[in-house]
């Protein structure tokens, strides 16, 4: 779940240079009040996201359950579009049926606003998930932005039209743009006329006038604008879609942003149009170098895109962004300029070196830093990989099997399997590439409860593991033991072992390779798995005292070498142990210590995991209020990961006890209020609750 919403749902800060629009906004509330789809449509720049976002704050108290924003211009294709809205609502689905199926059911008893911008190029199937959500959600209310109707039934549309160009809003909207008080008579007013009233036109015109001053600004336009429409800026493609016959003005204003850049920001404007997702200056620089735009001049290239508002300033992490609208004009020069394709495999080359600099540094100080570097660049590594999918499949295969397990760590077991399963049957490459791979889909087979194909893929893992470090010790004429594939694949078949019921034969499988294998558990993260998977399978064997001693020494290990993810398993194993052992003090001590750890990498499974146990150490206590509080927040993250309730043998056993004694405890009554109040409020707040009782312990 999201650390910074502050209540159920998440939308994006709002614009503070928001202005007017007070018709707009009451037409748009009452149409939510009588219909569940409402969609705002008009042409680009018209500021139908800013509208939609407005809307959504004033209206999300309304929904018990909240309102949730989903980007769409993110996607240029429909495959991955329930994955986007699921994981838009939390929903980190690890079920393996459906993807539609799933968000019906997140969704089926909730009352919230999702917001849908950007819909335009995924139209119809758009239409069709929407017409499905809100067959299956009678709470559903749905808020979409497109430049046309998505053509629903029962959906009511608001069209939006630019601001009244002699108004007072375009004038003040130009005015916090520009940063400067004009008065309603001069250069000011001329230029919201002849822009239209179009904000992205509006805002282009302020950037200018911040380098030039108004009056040159209005002569400029007066210039430009004067023209015959067909002079003014020739655009061959997606004409009629971006640039509707009515407002061929914001085609002008956006061309004569383009006419004022110079010659390297033009460049570099086109080139910036691979990305999809925020990027920072390292990342431009590595995609859109080449020719005149050079280590040395692209900063200062990128510097005047920004002064003339073409790109945004950087947010707090150093990432900037394009509006759709002008990003889809660079693209359009980039095509002009020949280098399309050139351009797009070095964005893939780049965030394929990405991910696989992300996996080198997962075992190490390294990892959360890289870990959130993944999360950050999402959208653009899913481009680059259906980029290689197309133009090369082994390259592909790399990637995903750079990032499979972050993202599967993240709750995006769907986007990890698709990639995988497409990769490896597009892909002939054989190797560690491959084994690689295997051995991510199978622990995403494993999360996602498959686990008859997960025990096909796991046996492909270990022939794949075998075949290739067998040649690479011939070619080498060595005669070492396993290495890290063959480490990970028997780390695999023991988690698989371990999440059947068969404690043995995961203790067996690990310990026969890591008896063969020389080196300690810090020397890799394949090793430090295998480990991992054998101090489970002692705990599920019921030798506690050698489990927890093993455990205890691994997470020395983990905190030598700020390593996040293992150590945070251990605590849950930790955990676990104390609450079999009958110490429930350390088992909560430990259960909010995988809790802050699975809350720092975003793991919705990971946290709804901690909070069972946590209920249940509480309840073993004796404090049947906390543990009916924490266990109400513990089924809101279950349904968000849209599976019912899971864990250990053993565990399930302990919480279904612990928590009839709960109930005695404080009364069936009590304990169904407290349980049911946690479920309904947001998440985050009831995580916060539960480890609060961390620092008071």
């Amino acid at each position: 779940m999201r650390e910074t919403a502050p209540v159920r749902g998440h939308l994006p800060d709002e614009n503070p240079g928001f202005v007017g629009r007070r018709t707009e906004l009451e037409r748009i509330s009452a149409a939510l009040a009588e219909h569940r789809l409402v969609t705002v449509t008009g042409v680009g720049g018209v500021g139908k996201t800013r509208l939609a976002l407005r809307a959504a704050h004033l209206a999300a108290d309304a929904y018990p359950d909240g309102a949730w924003w989903t980007d769409l211009g993110q996607l240029d294709g429909d495959r991955l579009l329930v994955a986007l809205v699921a994981d838009s609502v939390d929903l980190a689905d690890h079920t393996p049926g459906m993807a539609t199926t799933g968000l019906c059911h997140r969704l089926a008893d909730d009352r919230l606003l999702l917001v849908l911008d950007s819909c335009e190029h995924l139209a119809e199937p758009c239409a069709r998930l929407v017409t499905e959500l809100l067959a299956a959600a009678p709470g559903l209310a749905v808020l979409a932005t497109s430049r046309r109707p998505l053509g629903v039934p029962g959906e009511r549309v608001v069209a939006l039209d630019p601001l009244p160009p002699a108004g007072r809003d375009a004038l003040e909207l130009l005015r916090r743009a520009a940063g400067e008080d004009f008065p309603a008579a001069g250069p000011a007013g001329e230029i919201c006329v002849r822009m239209e009233g179009i904000p992205l036109a509006l805002e282009l015109a302020a950037a200018q006038i911040r380098l030039q001053g108004a009056e040159a600004v209005r002569d400029q336009l007066g210039t430009r604008l004067d023209r015959p429409p067909g002079a003014r800026f020739d655009l061959l493609a997606h004409t009629e879609r971006v640039w509707p016959s009515r407002h061929q003005t914001l085609r002008a204003a956006i061309g004569w942003s383009h006419e004022l850049s110079t010659p390297l920001e033009r460049l570099l404007w086109a080139r910036l149009s691979v990305f999809r997702g925020p990027f920072d200056l390292a990342s431009a620089t590595a995609v859109c170098a080449g020719g005149p735009l050079n280590r040395a001049t692209l900063p200062g290239a990128l510097d005047g895109l920004v002064r003339s508002s073409v790109v945004r300033p950087p947010d707090t992490a150093g990432r900037h962004r394009m509006l759709d609208t002008i990003r889809e004009y660079g693209a359009t020069w980039l095509d002009r300029t020949g280098e399309t394709a050139a351009v797009a495999d070095r964005h893939a080359a780049h965030f394929r070196g990405l991910a696989r600099r992300a996996e080198t540094e997962w075992h190490g100080a390294r990892q959360l830093r890289w870990y959130r570097t993944v999360d950050a660049h999402h959208t653009d590594l899913r481009t680059a990989l259906d980029r290689l999918l197309r133009t090369d499949p082994d390259a592909a295969l790399d990637l995903v099997g750079s990032v499979a397990f972050a993202w599967s760590c993240r709750g995006r077991l769907r986007e990890a399997r698709d990639g995988l399963e497409q990769a490896l049957l597009l892909s002939e490459a054989r190797g560690r590439t491959r084994a690689r791979a295997l051995w991510a889909l199978g622990v995403t087979l494993v999360l996602q409860g498959e686990s008859g194909p997960a025990q096909e893929i796991s046996e492909r893992c270990a022939r794949e593991a075998r075949h290739t470090e067998h040649a690479e010790h011939a070619s080498y004429g060595k005669t070492e033991g396993p290495g890290d594939l063959t480490l990970d694949a028997a780390a695999l078949a023991g988690l698989l072992a371990l999440t059947t019921g068969r404690p043995m034969a995961a203790y067996v499988v690990v310990g026969h390779v890591l008896d063969a294998a020389p080196g300690g558990p810090a020397d890799s993260a394949a090793r430090l798995r295998c480990h991992l998977v054998r101090v489970f399978a002692l705990t599920g064997l019921g030798r506690l005292a050698e489990a927890r001693e093993r455990a205890l020494r691994l997470r020395a290990l983990c905190e030598e070498l700020d390593e996040h993810w293992t150590r945070t398993a251990l605590e849950y194993q930790l955990a676990l142990t104390g609450l079999l052992e009958g110490d429930p003090a350390a088992a909560s001590g430990h259960a909010r210590a995988m809790l802050e750890g699975t809350r720092s990498l975003g793991a919705s499974l990971g946290v709804a995991l901690g909070l069972d146990v946590l209920a249940t150490a509480l309840a073993a206590a004796g404090d049947g209020e906390r543990a009916a509080d924490v266990s109400g927040t513990g089924e809101a993250y279950w349904r968000s990961t849209g599976q019912p309730r899971r864990g250990l043998i053993g565990l399930r056993a302990l919480r279904e006890k612990y928590a009839d004694t709960a109930r005695a405890t404080i009364g069936e009554p009590a304990y169904e209020e407290i349980f049911a109040r946690a479920l309904t409020g947001p998440p985050q707040d009831g995580l916060d609750r539960a480890l609060r009782g961390r620092r008071q312990d």
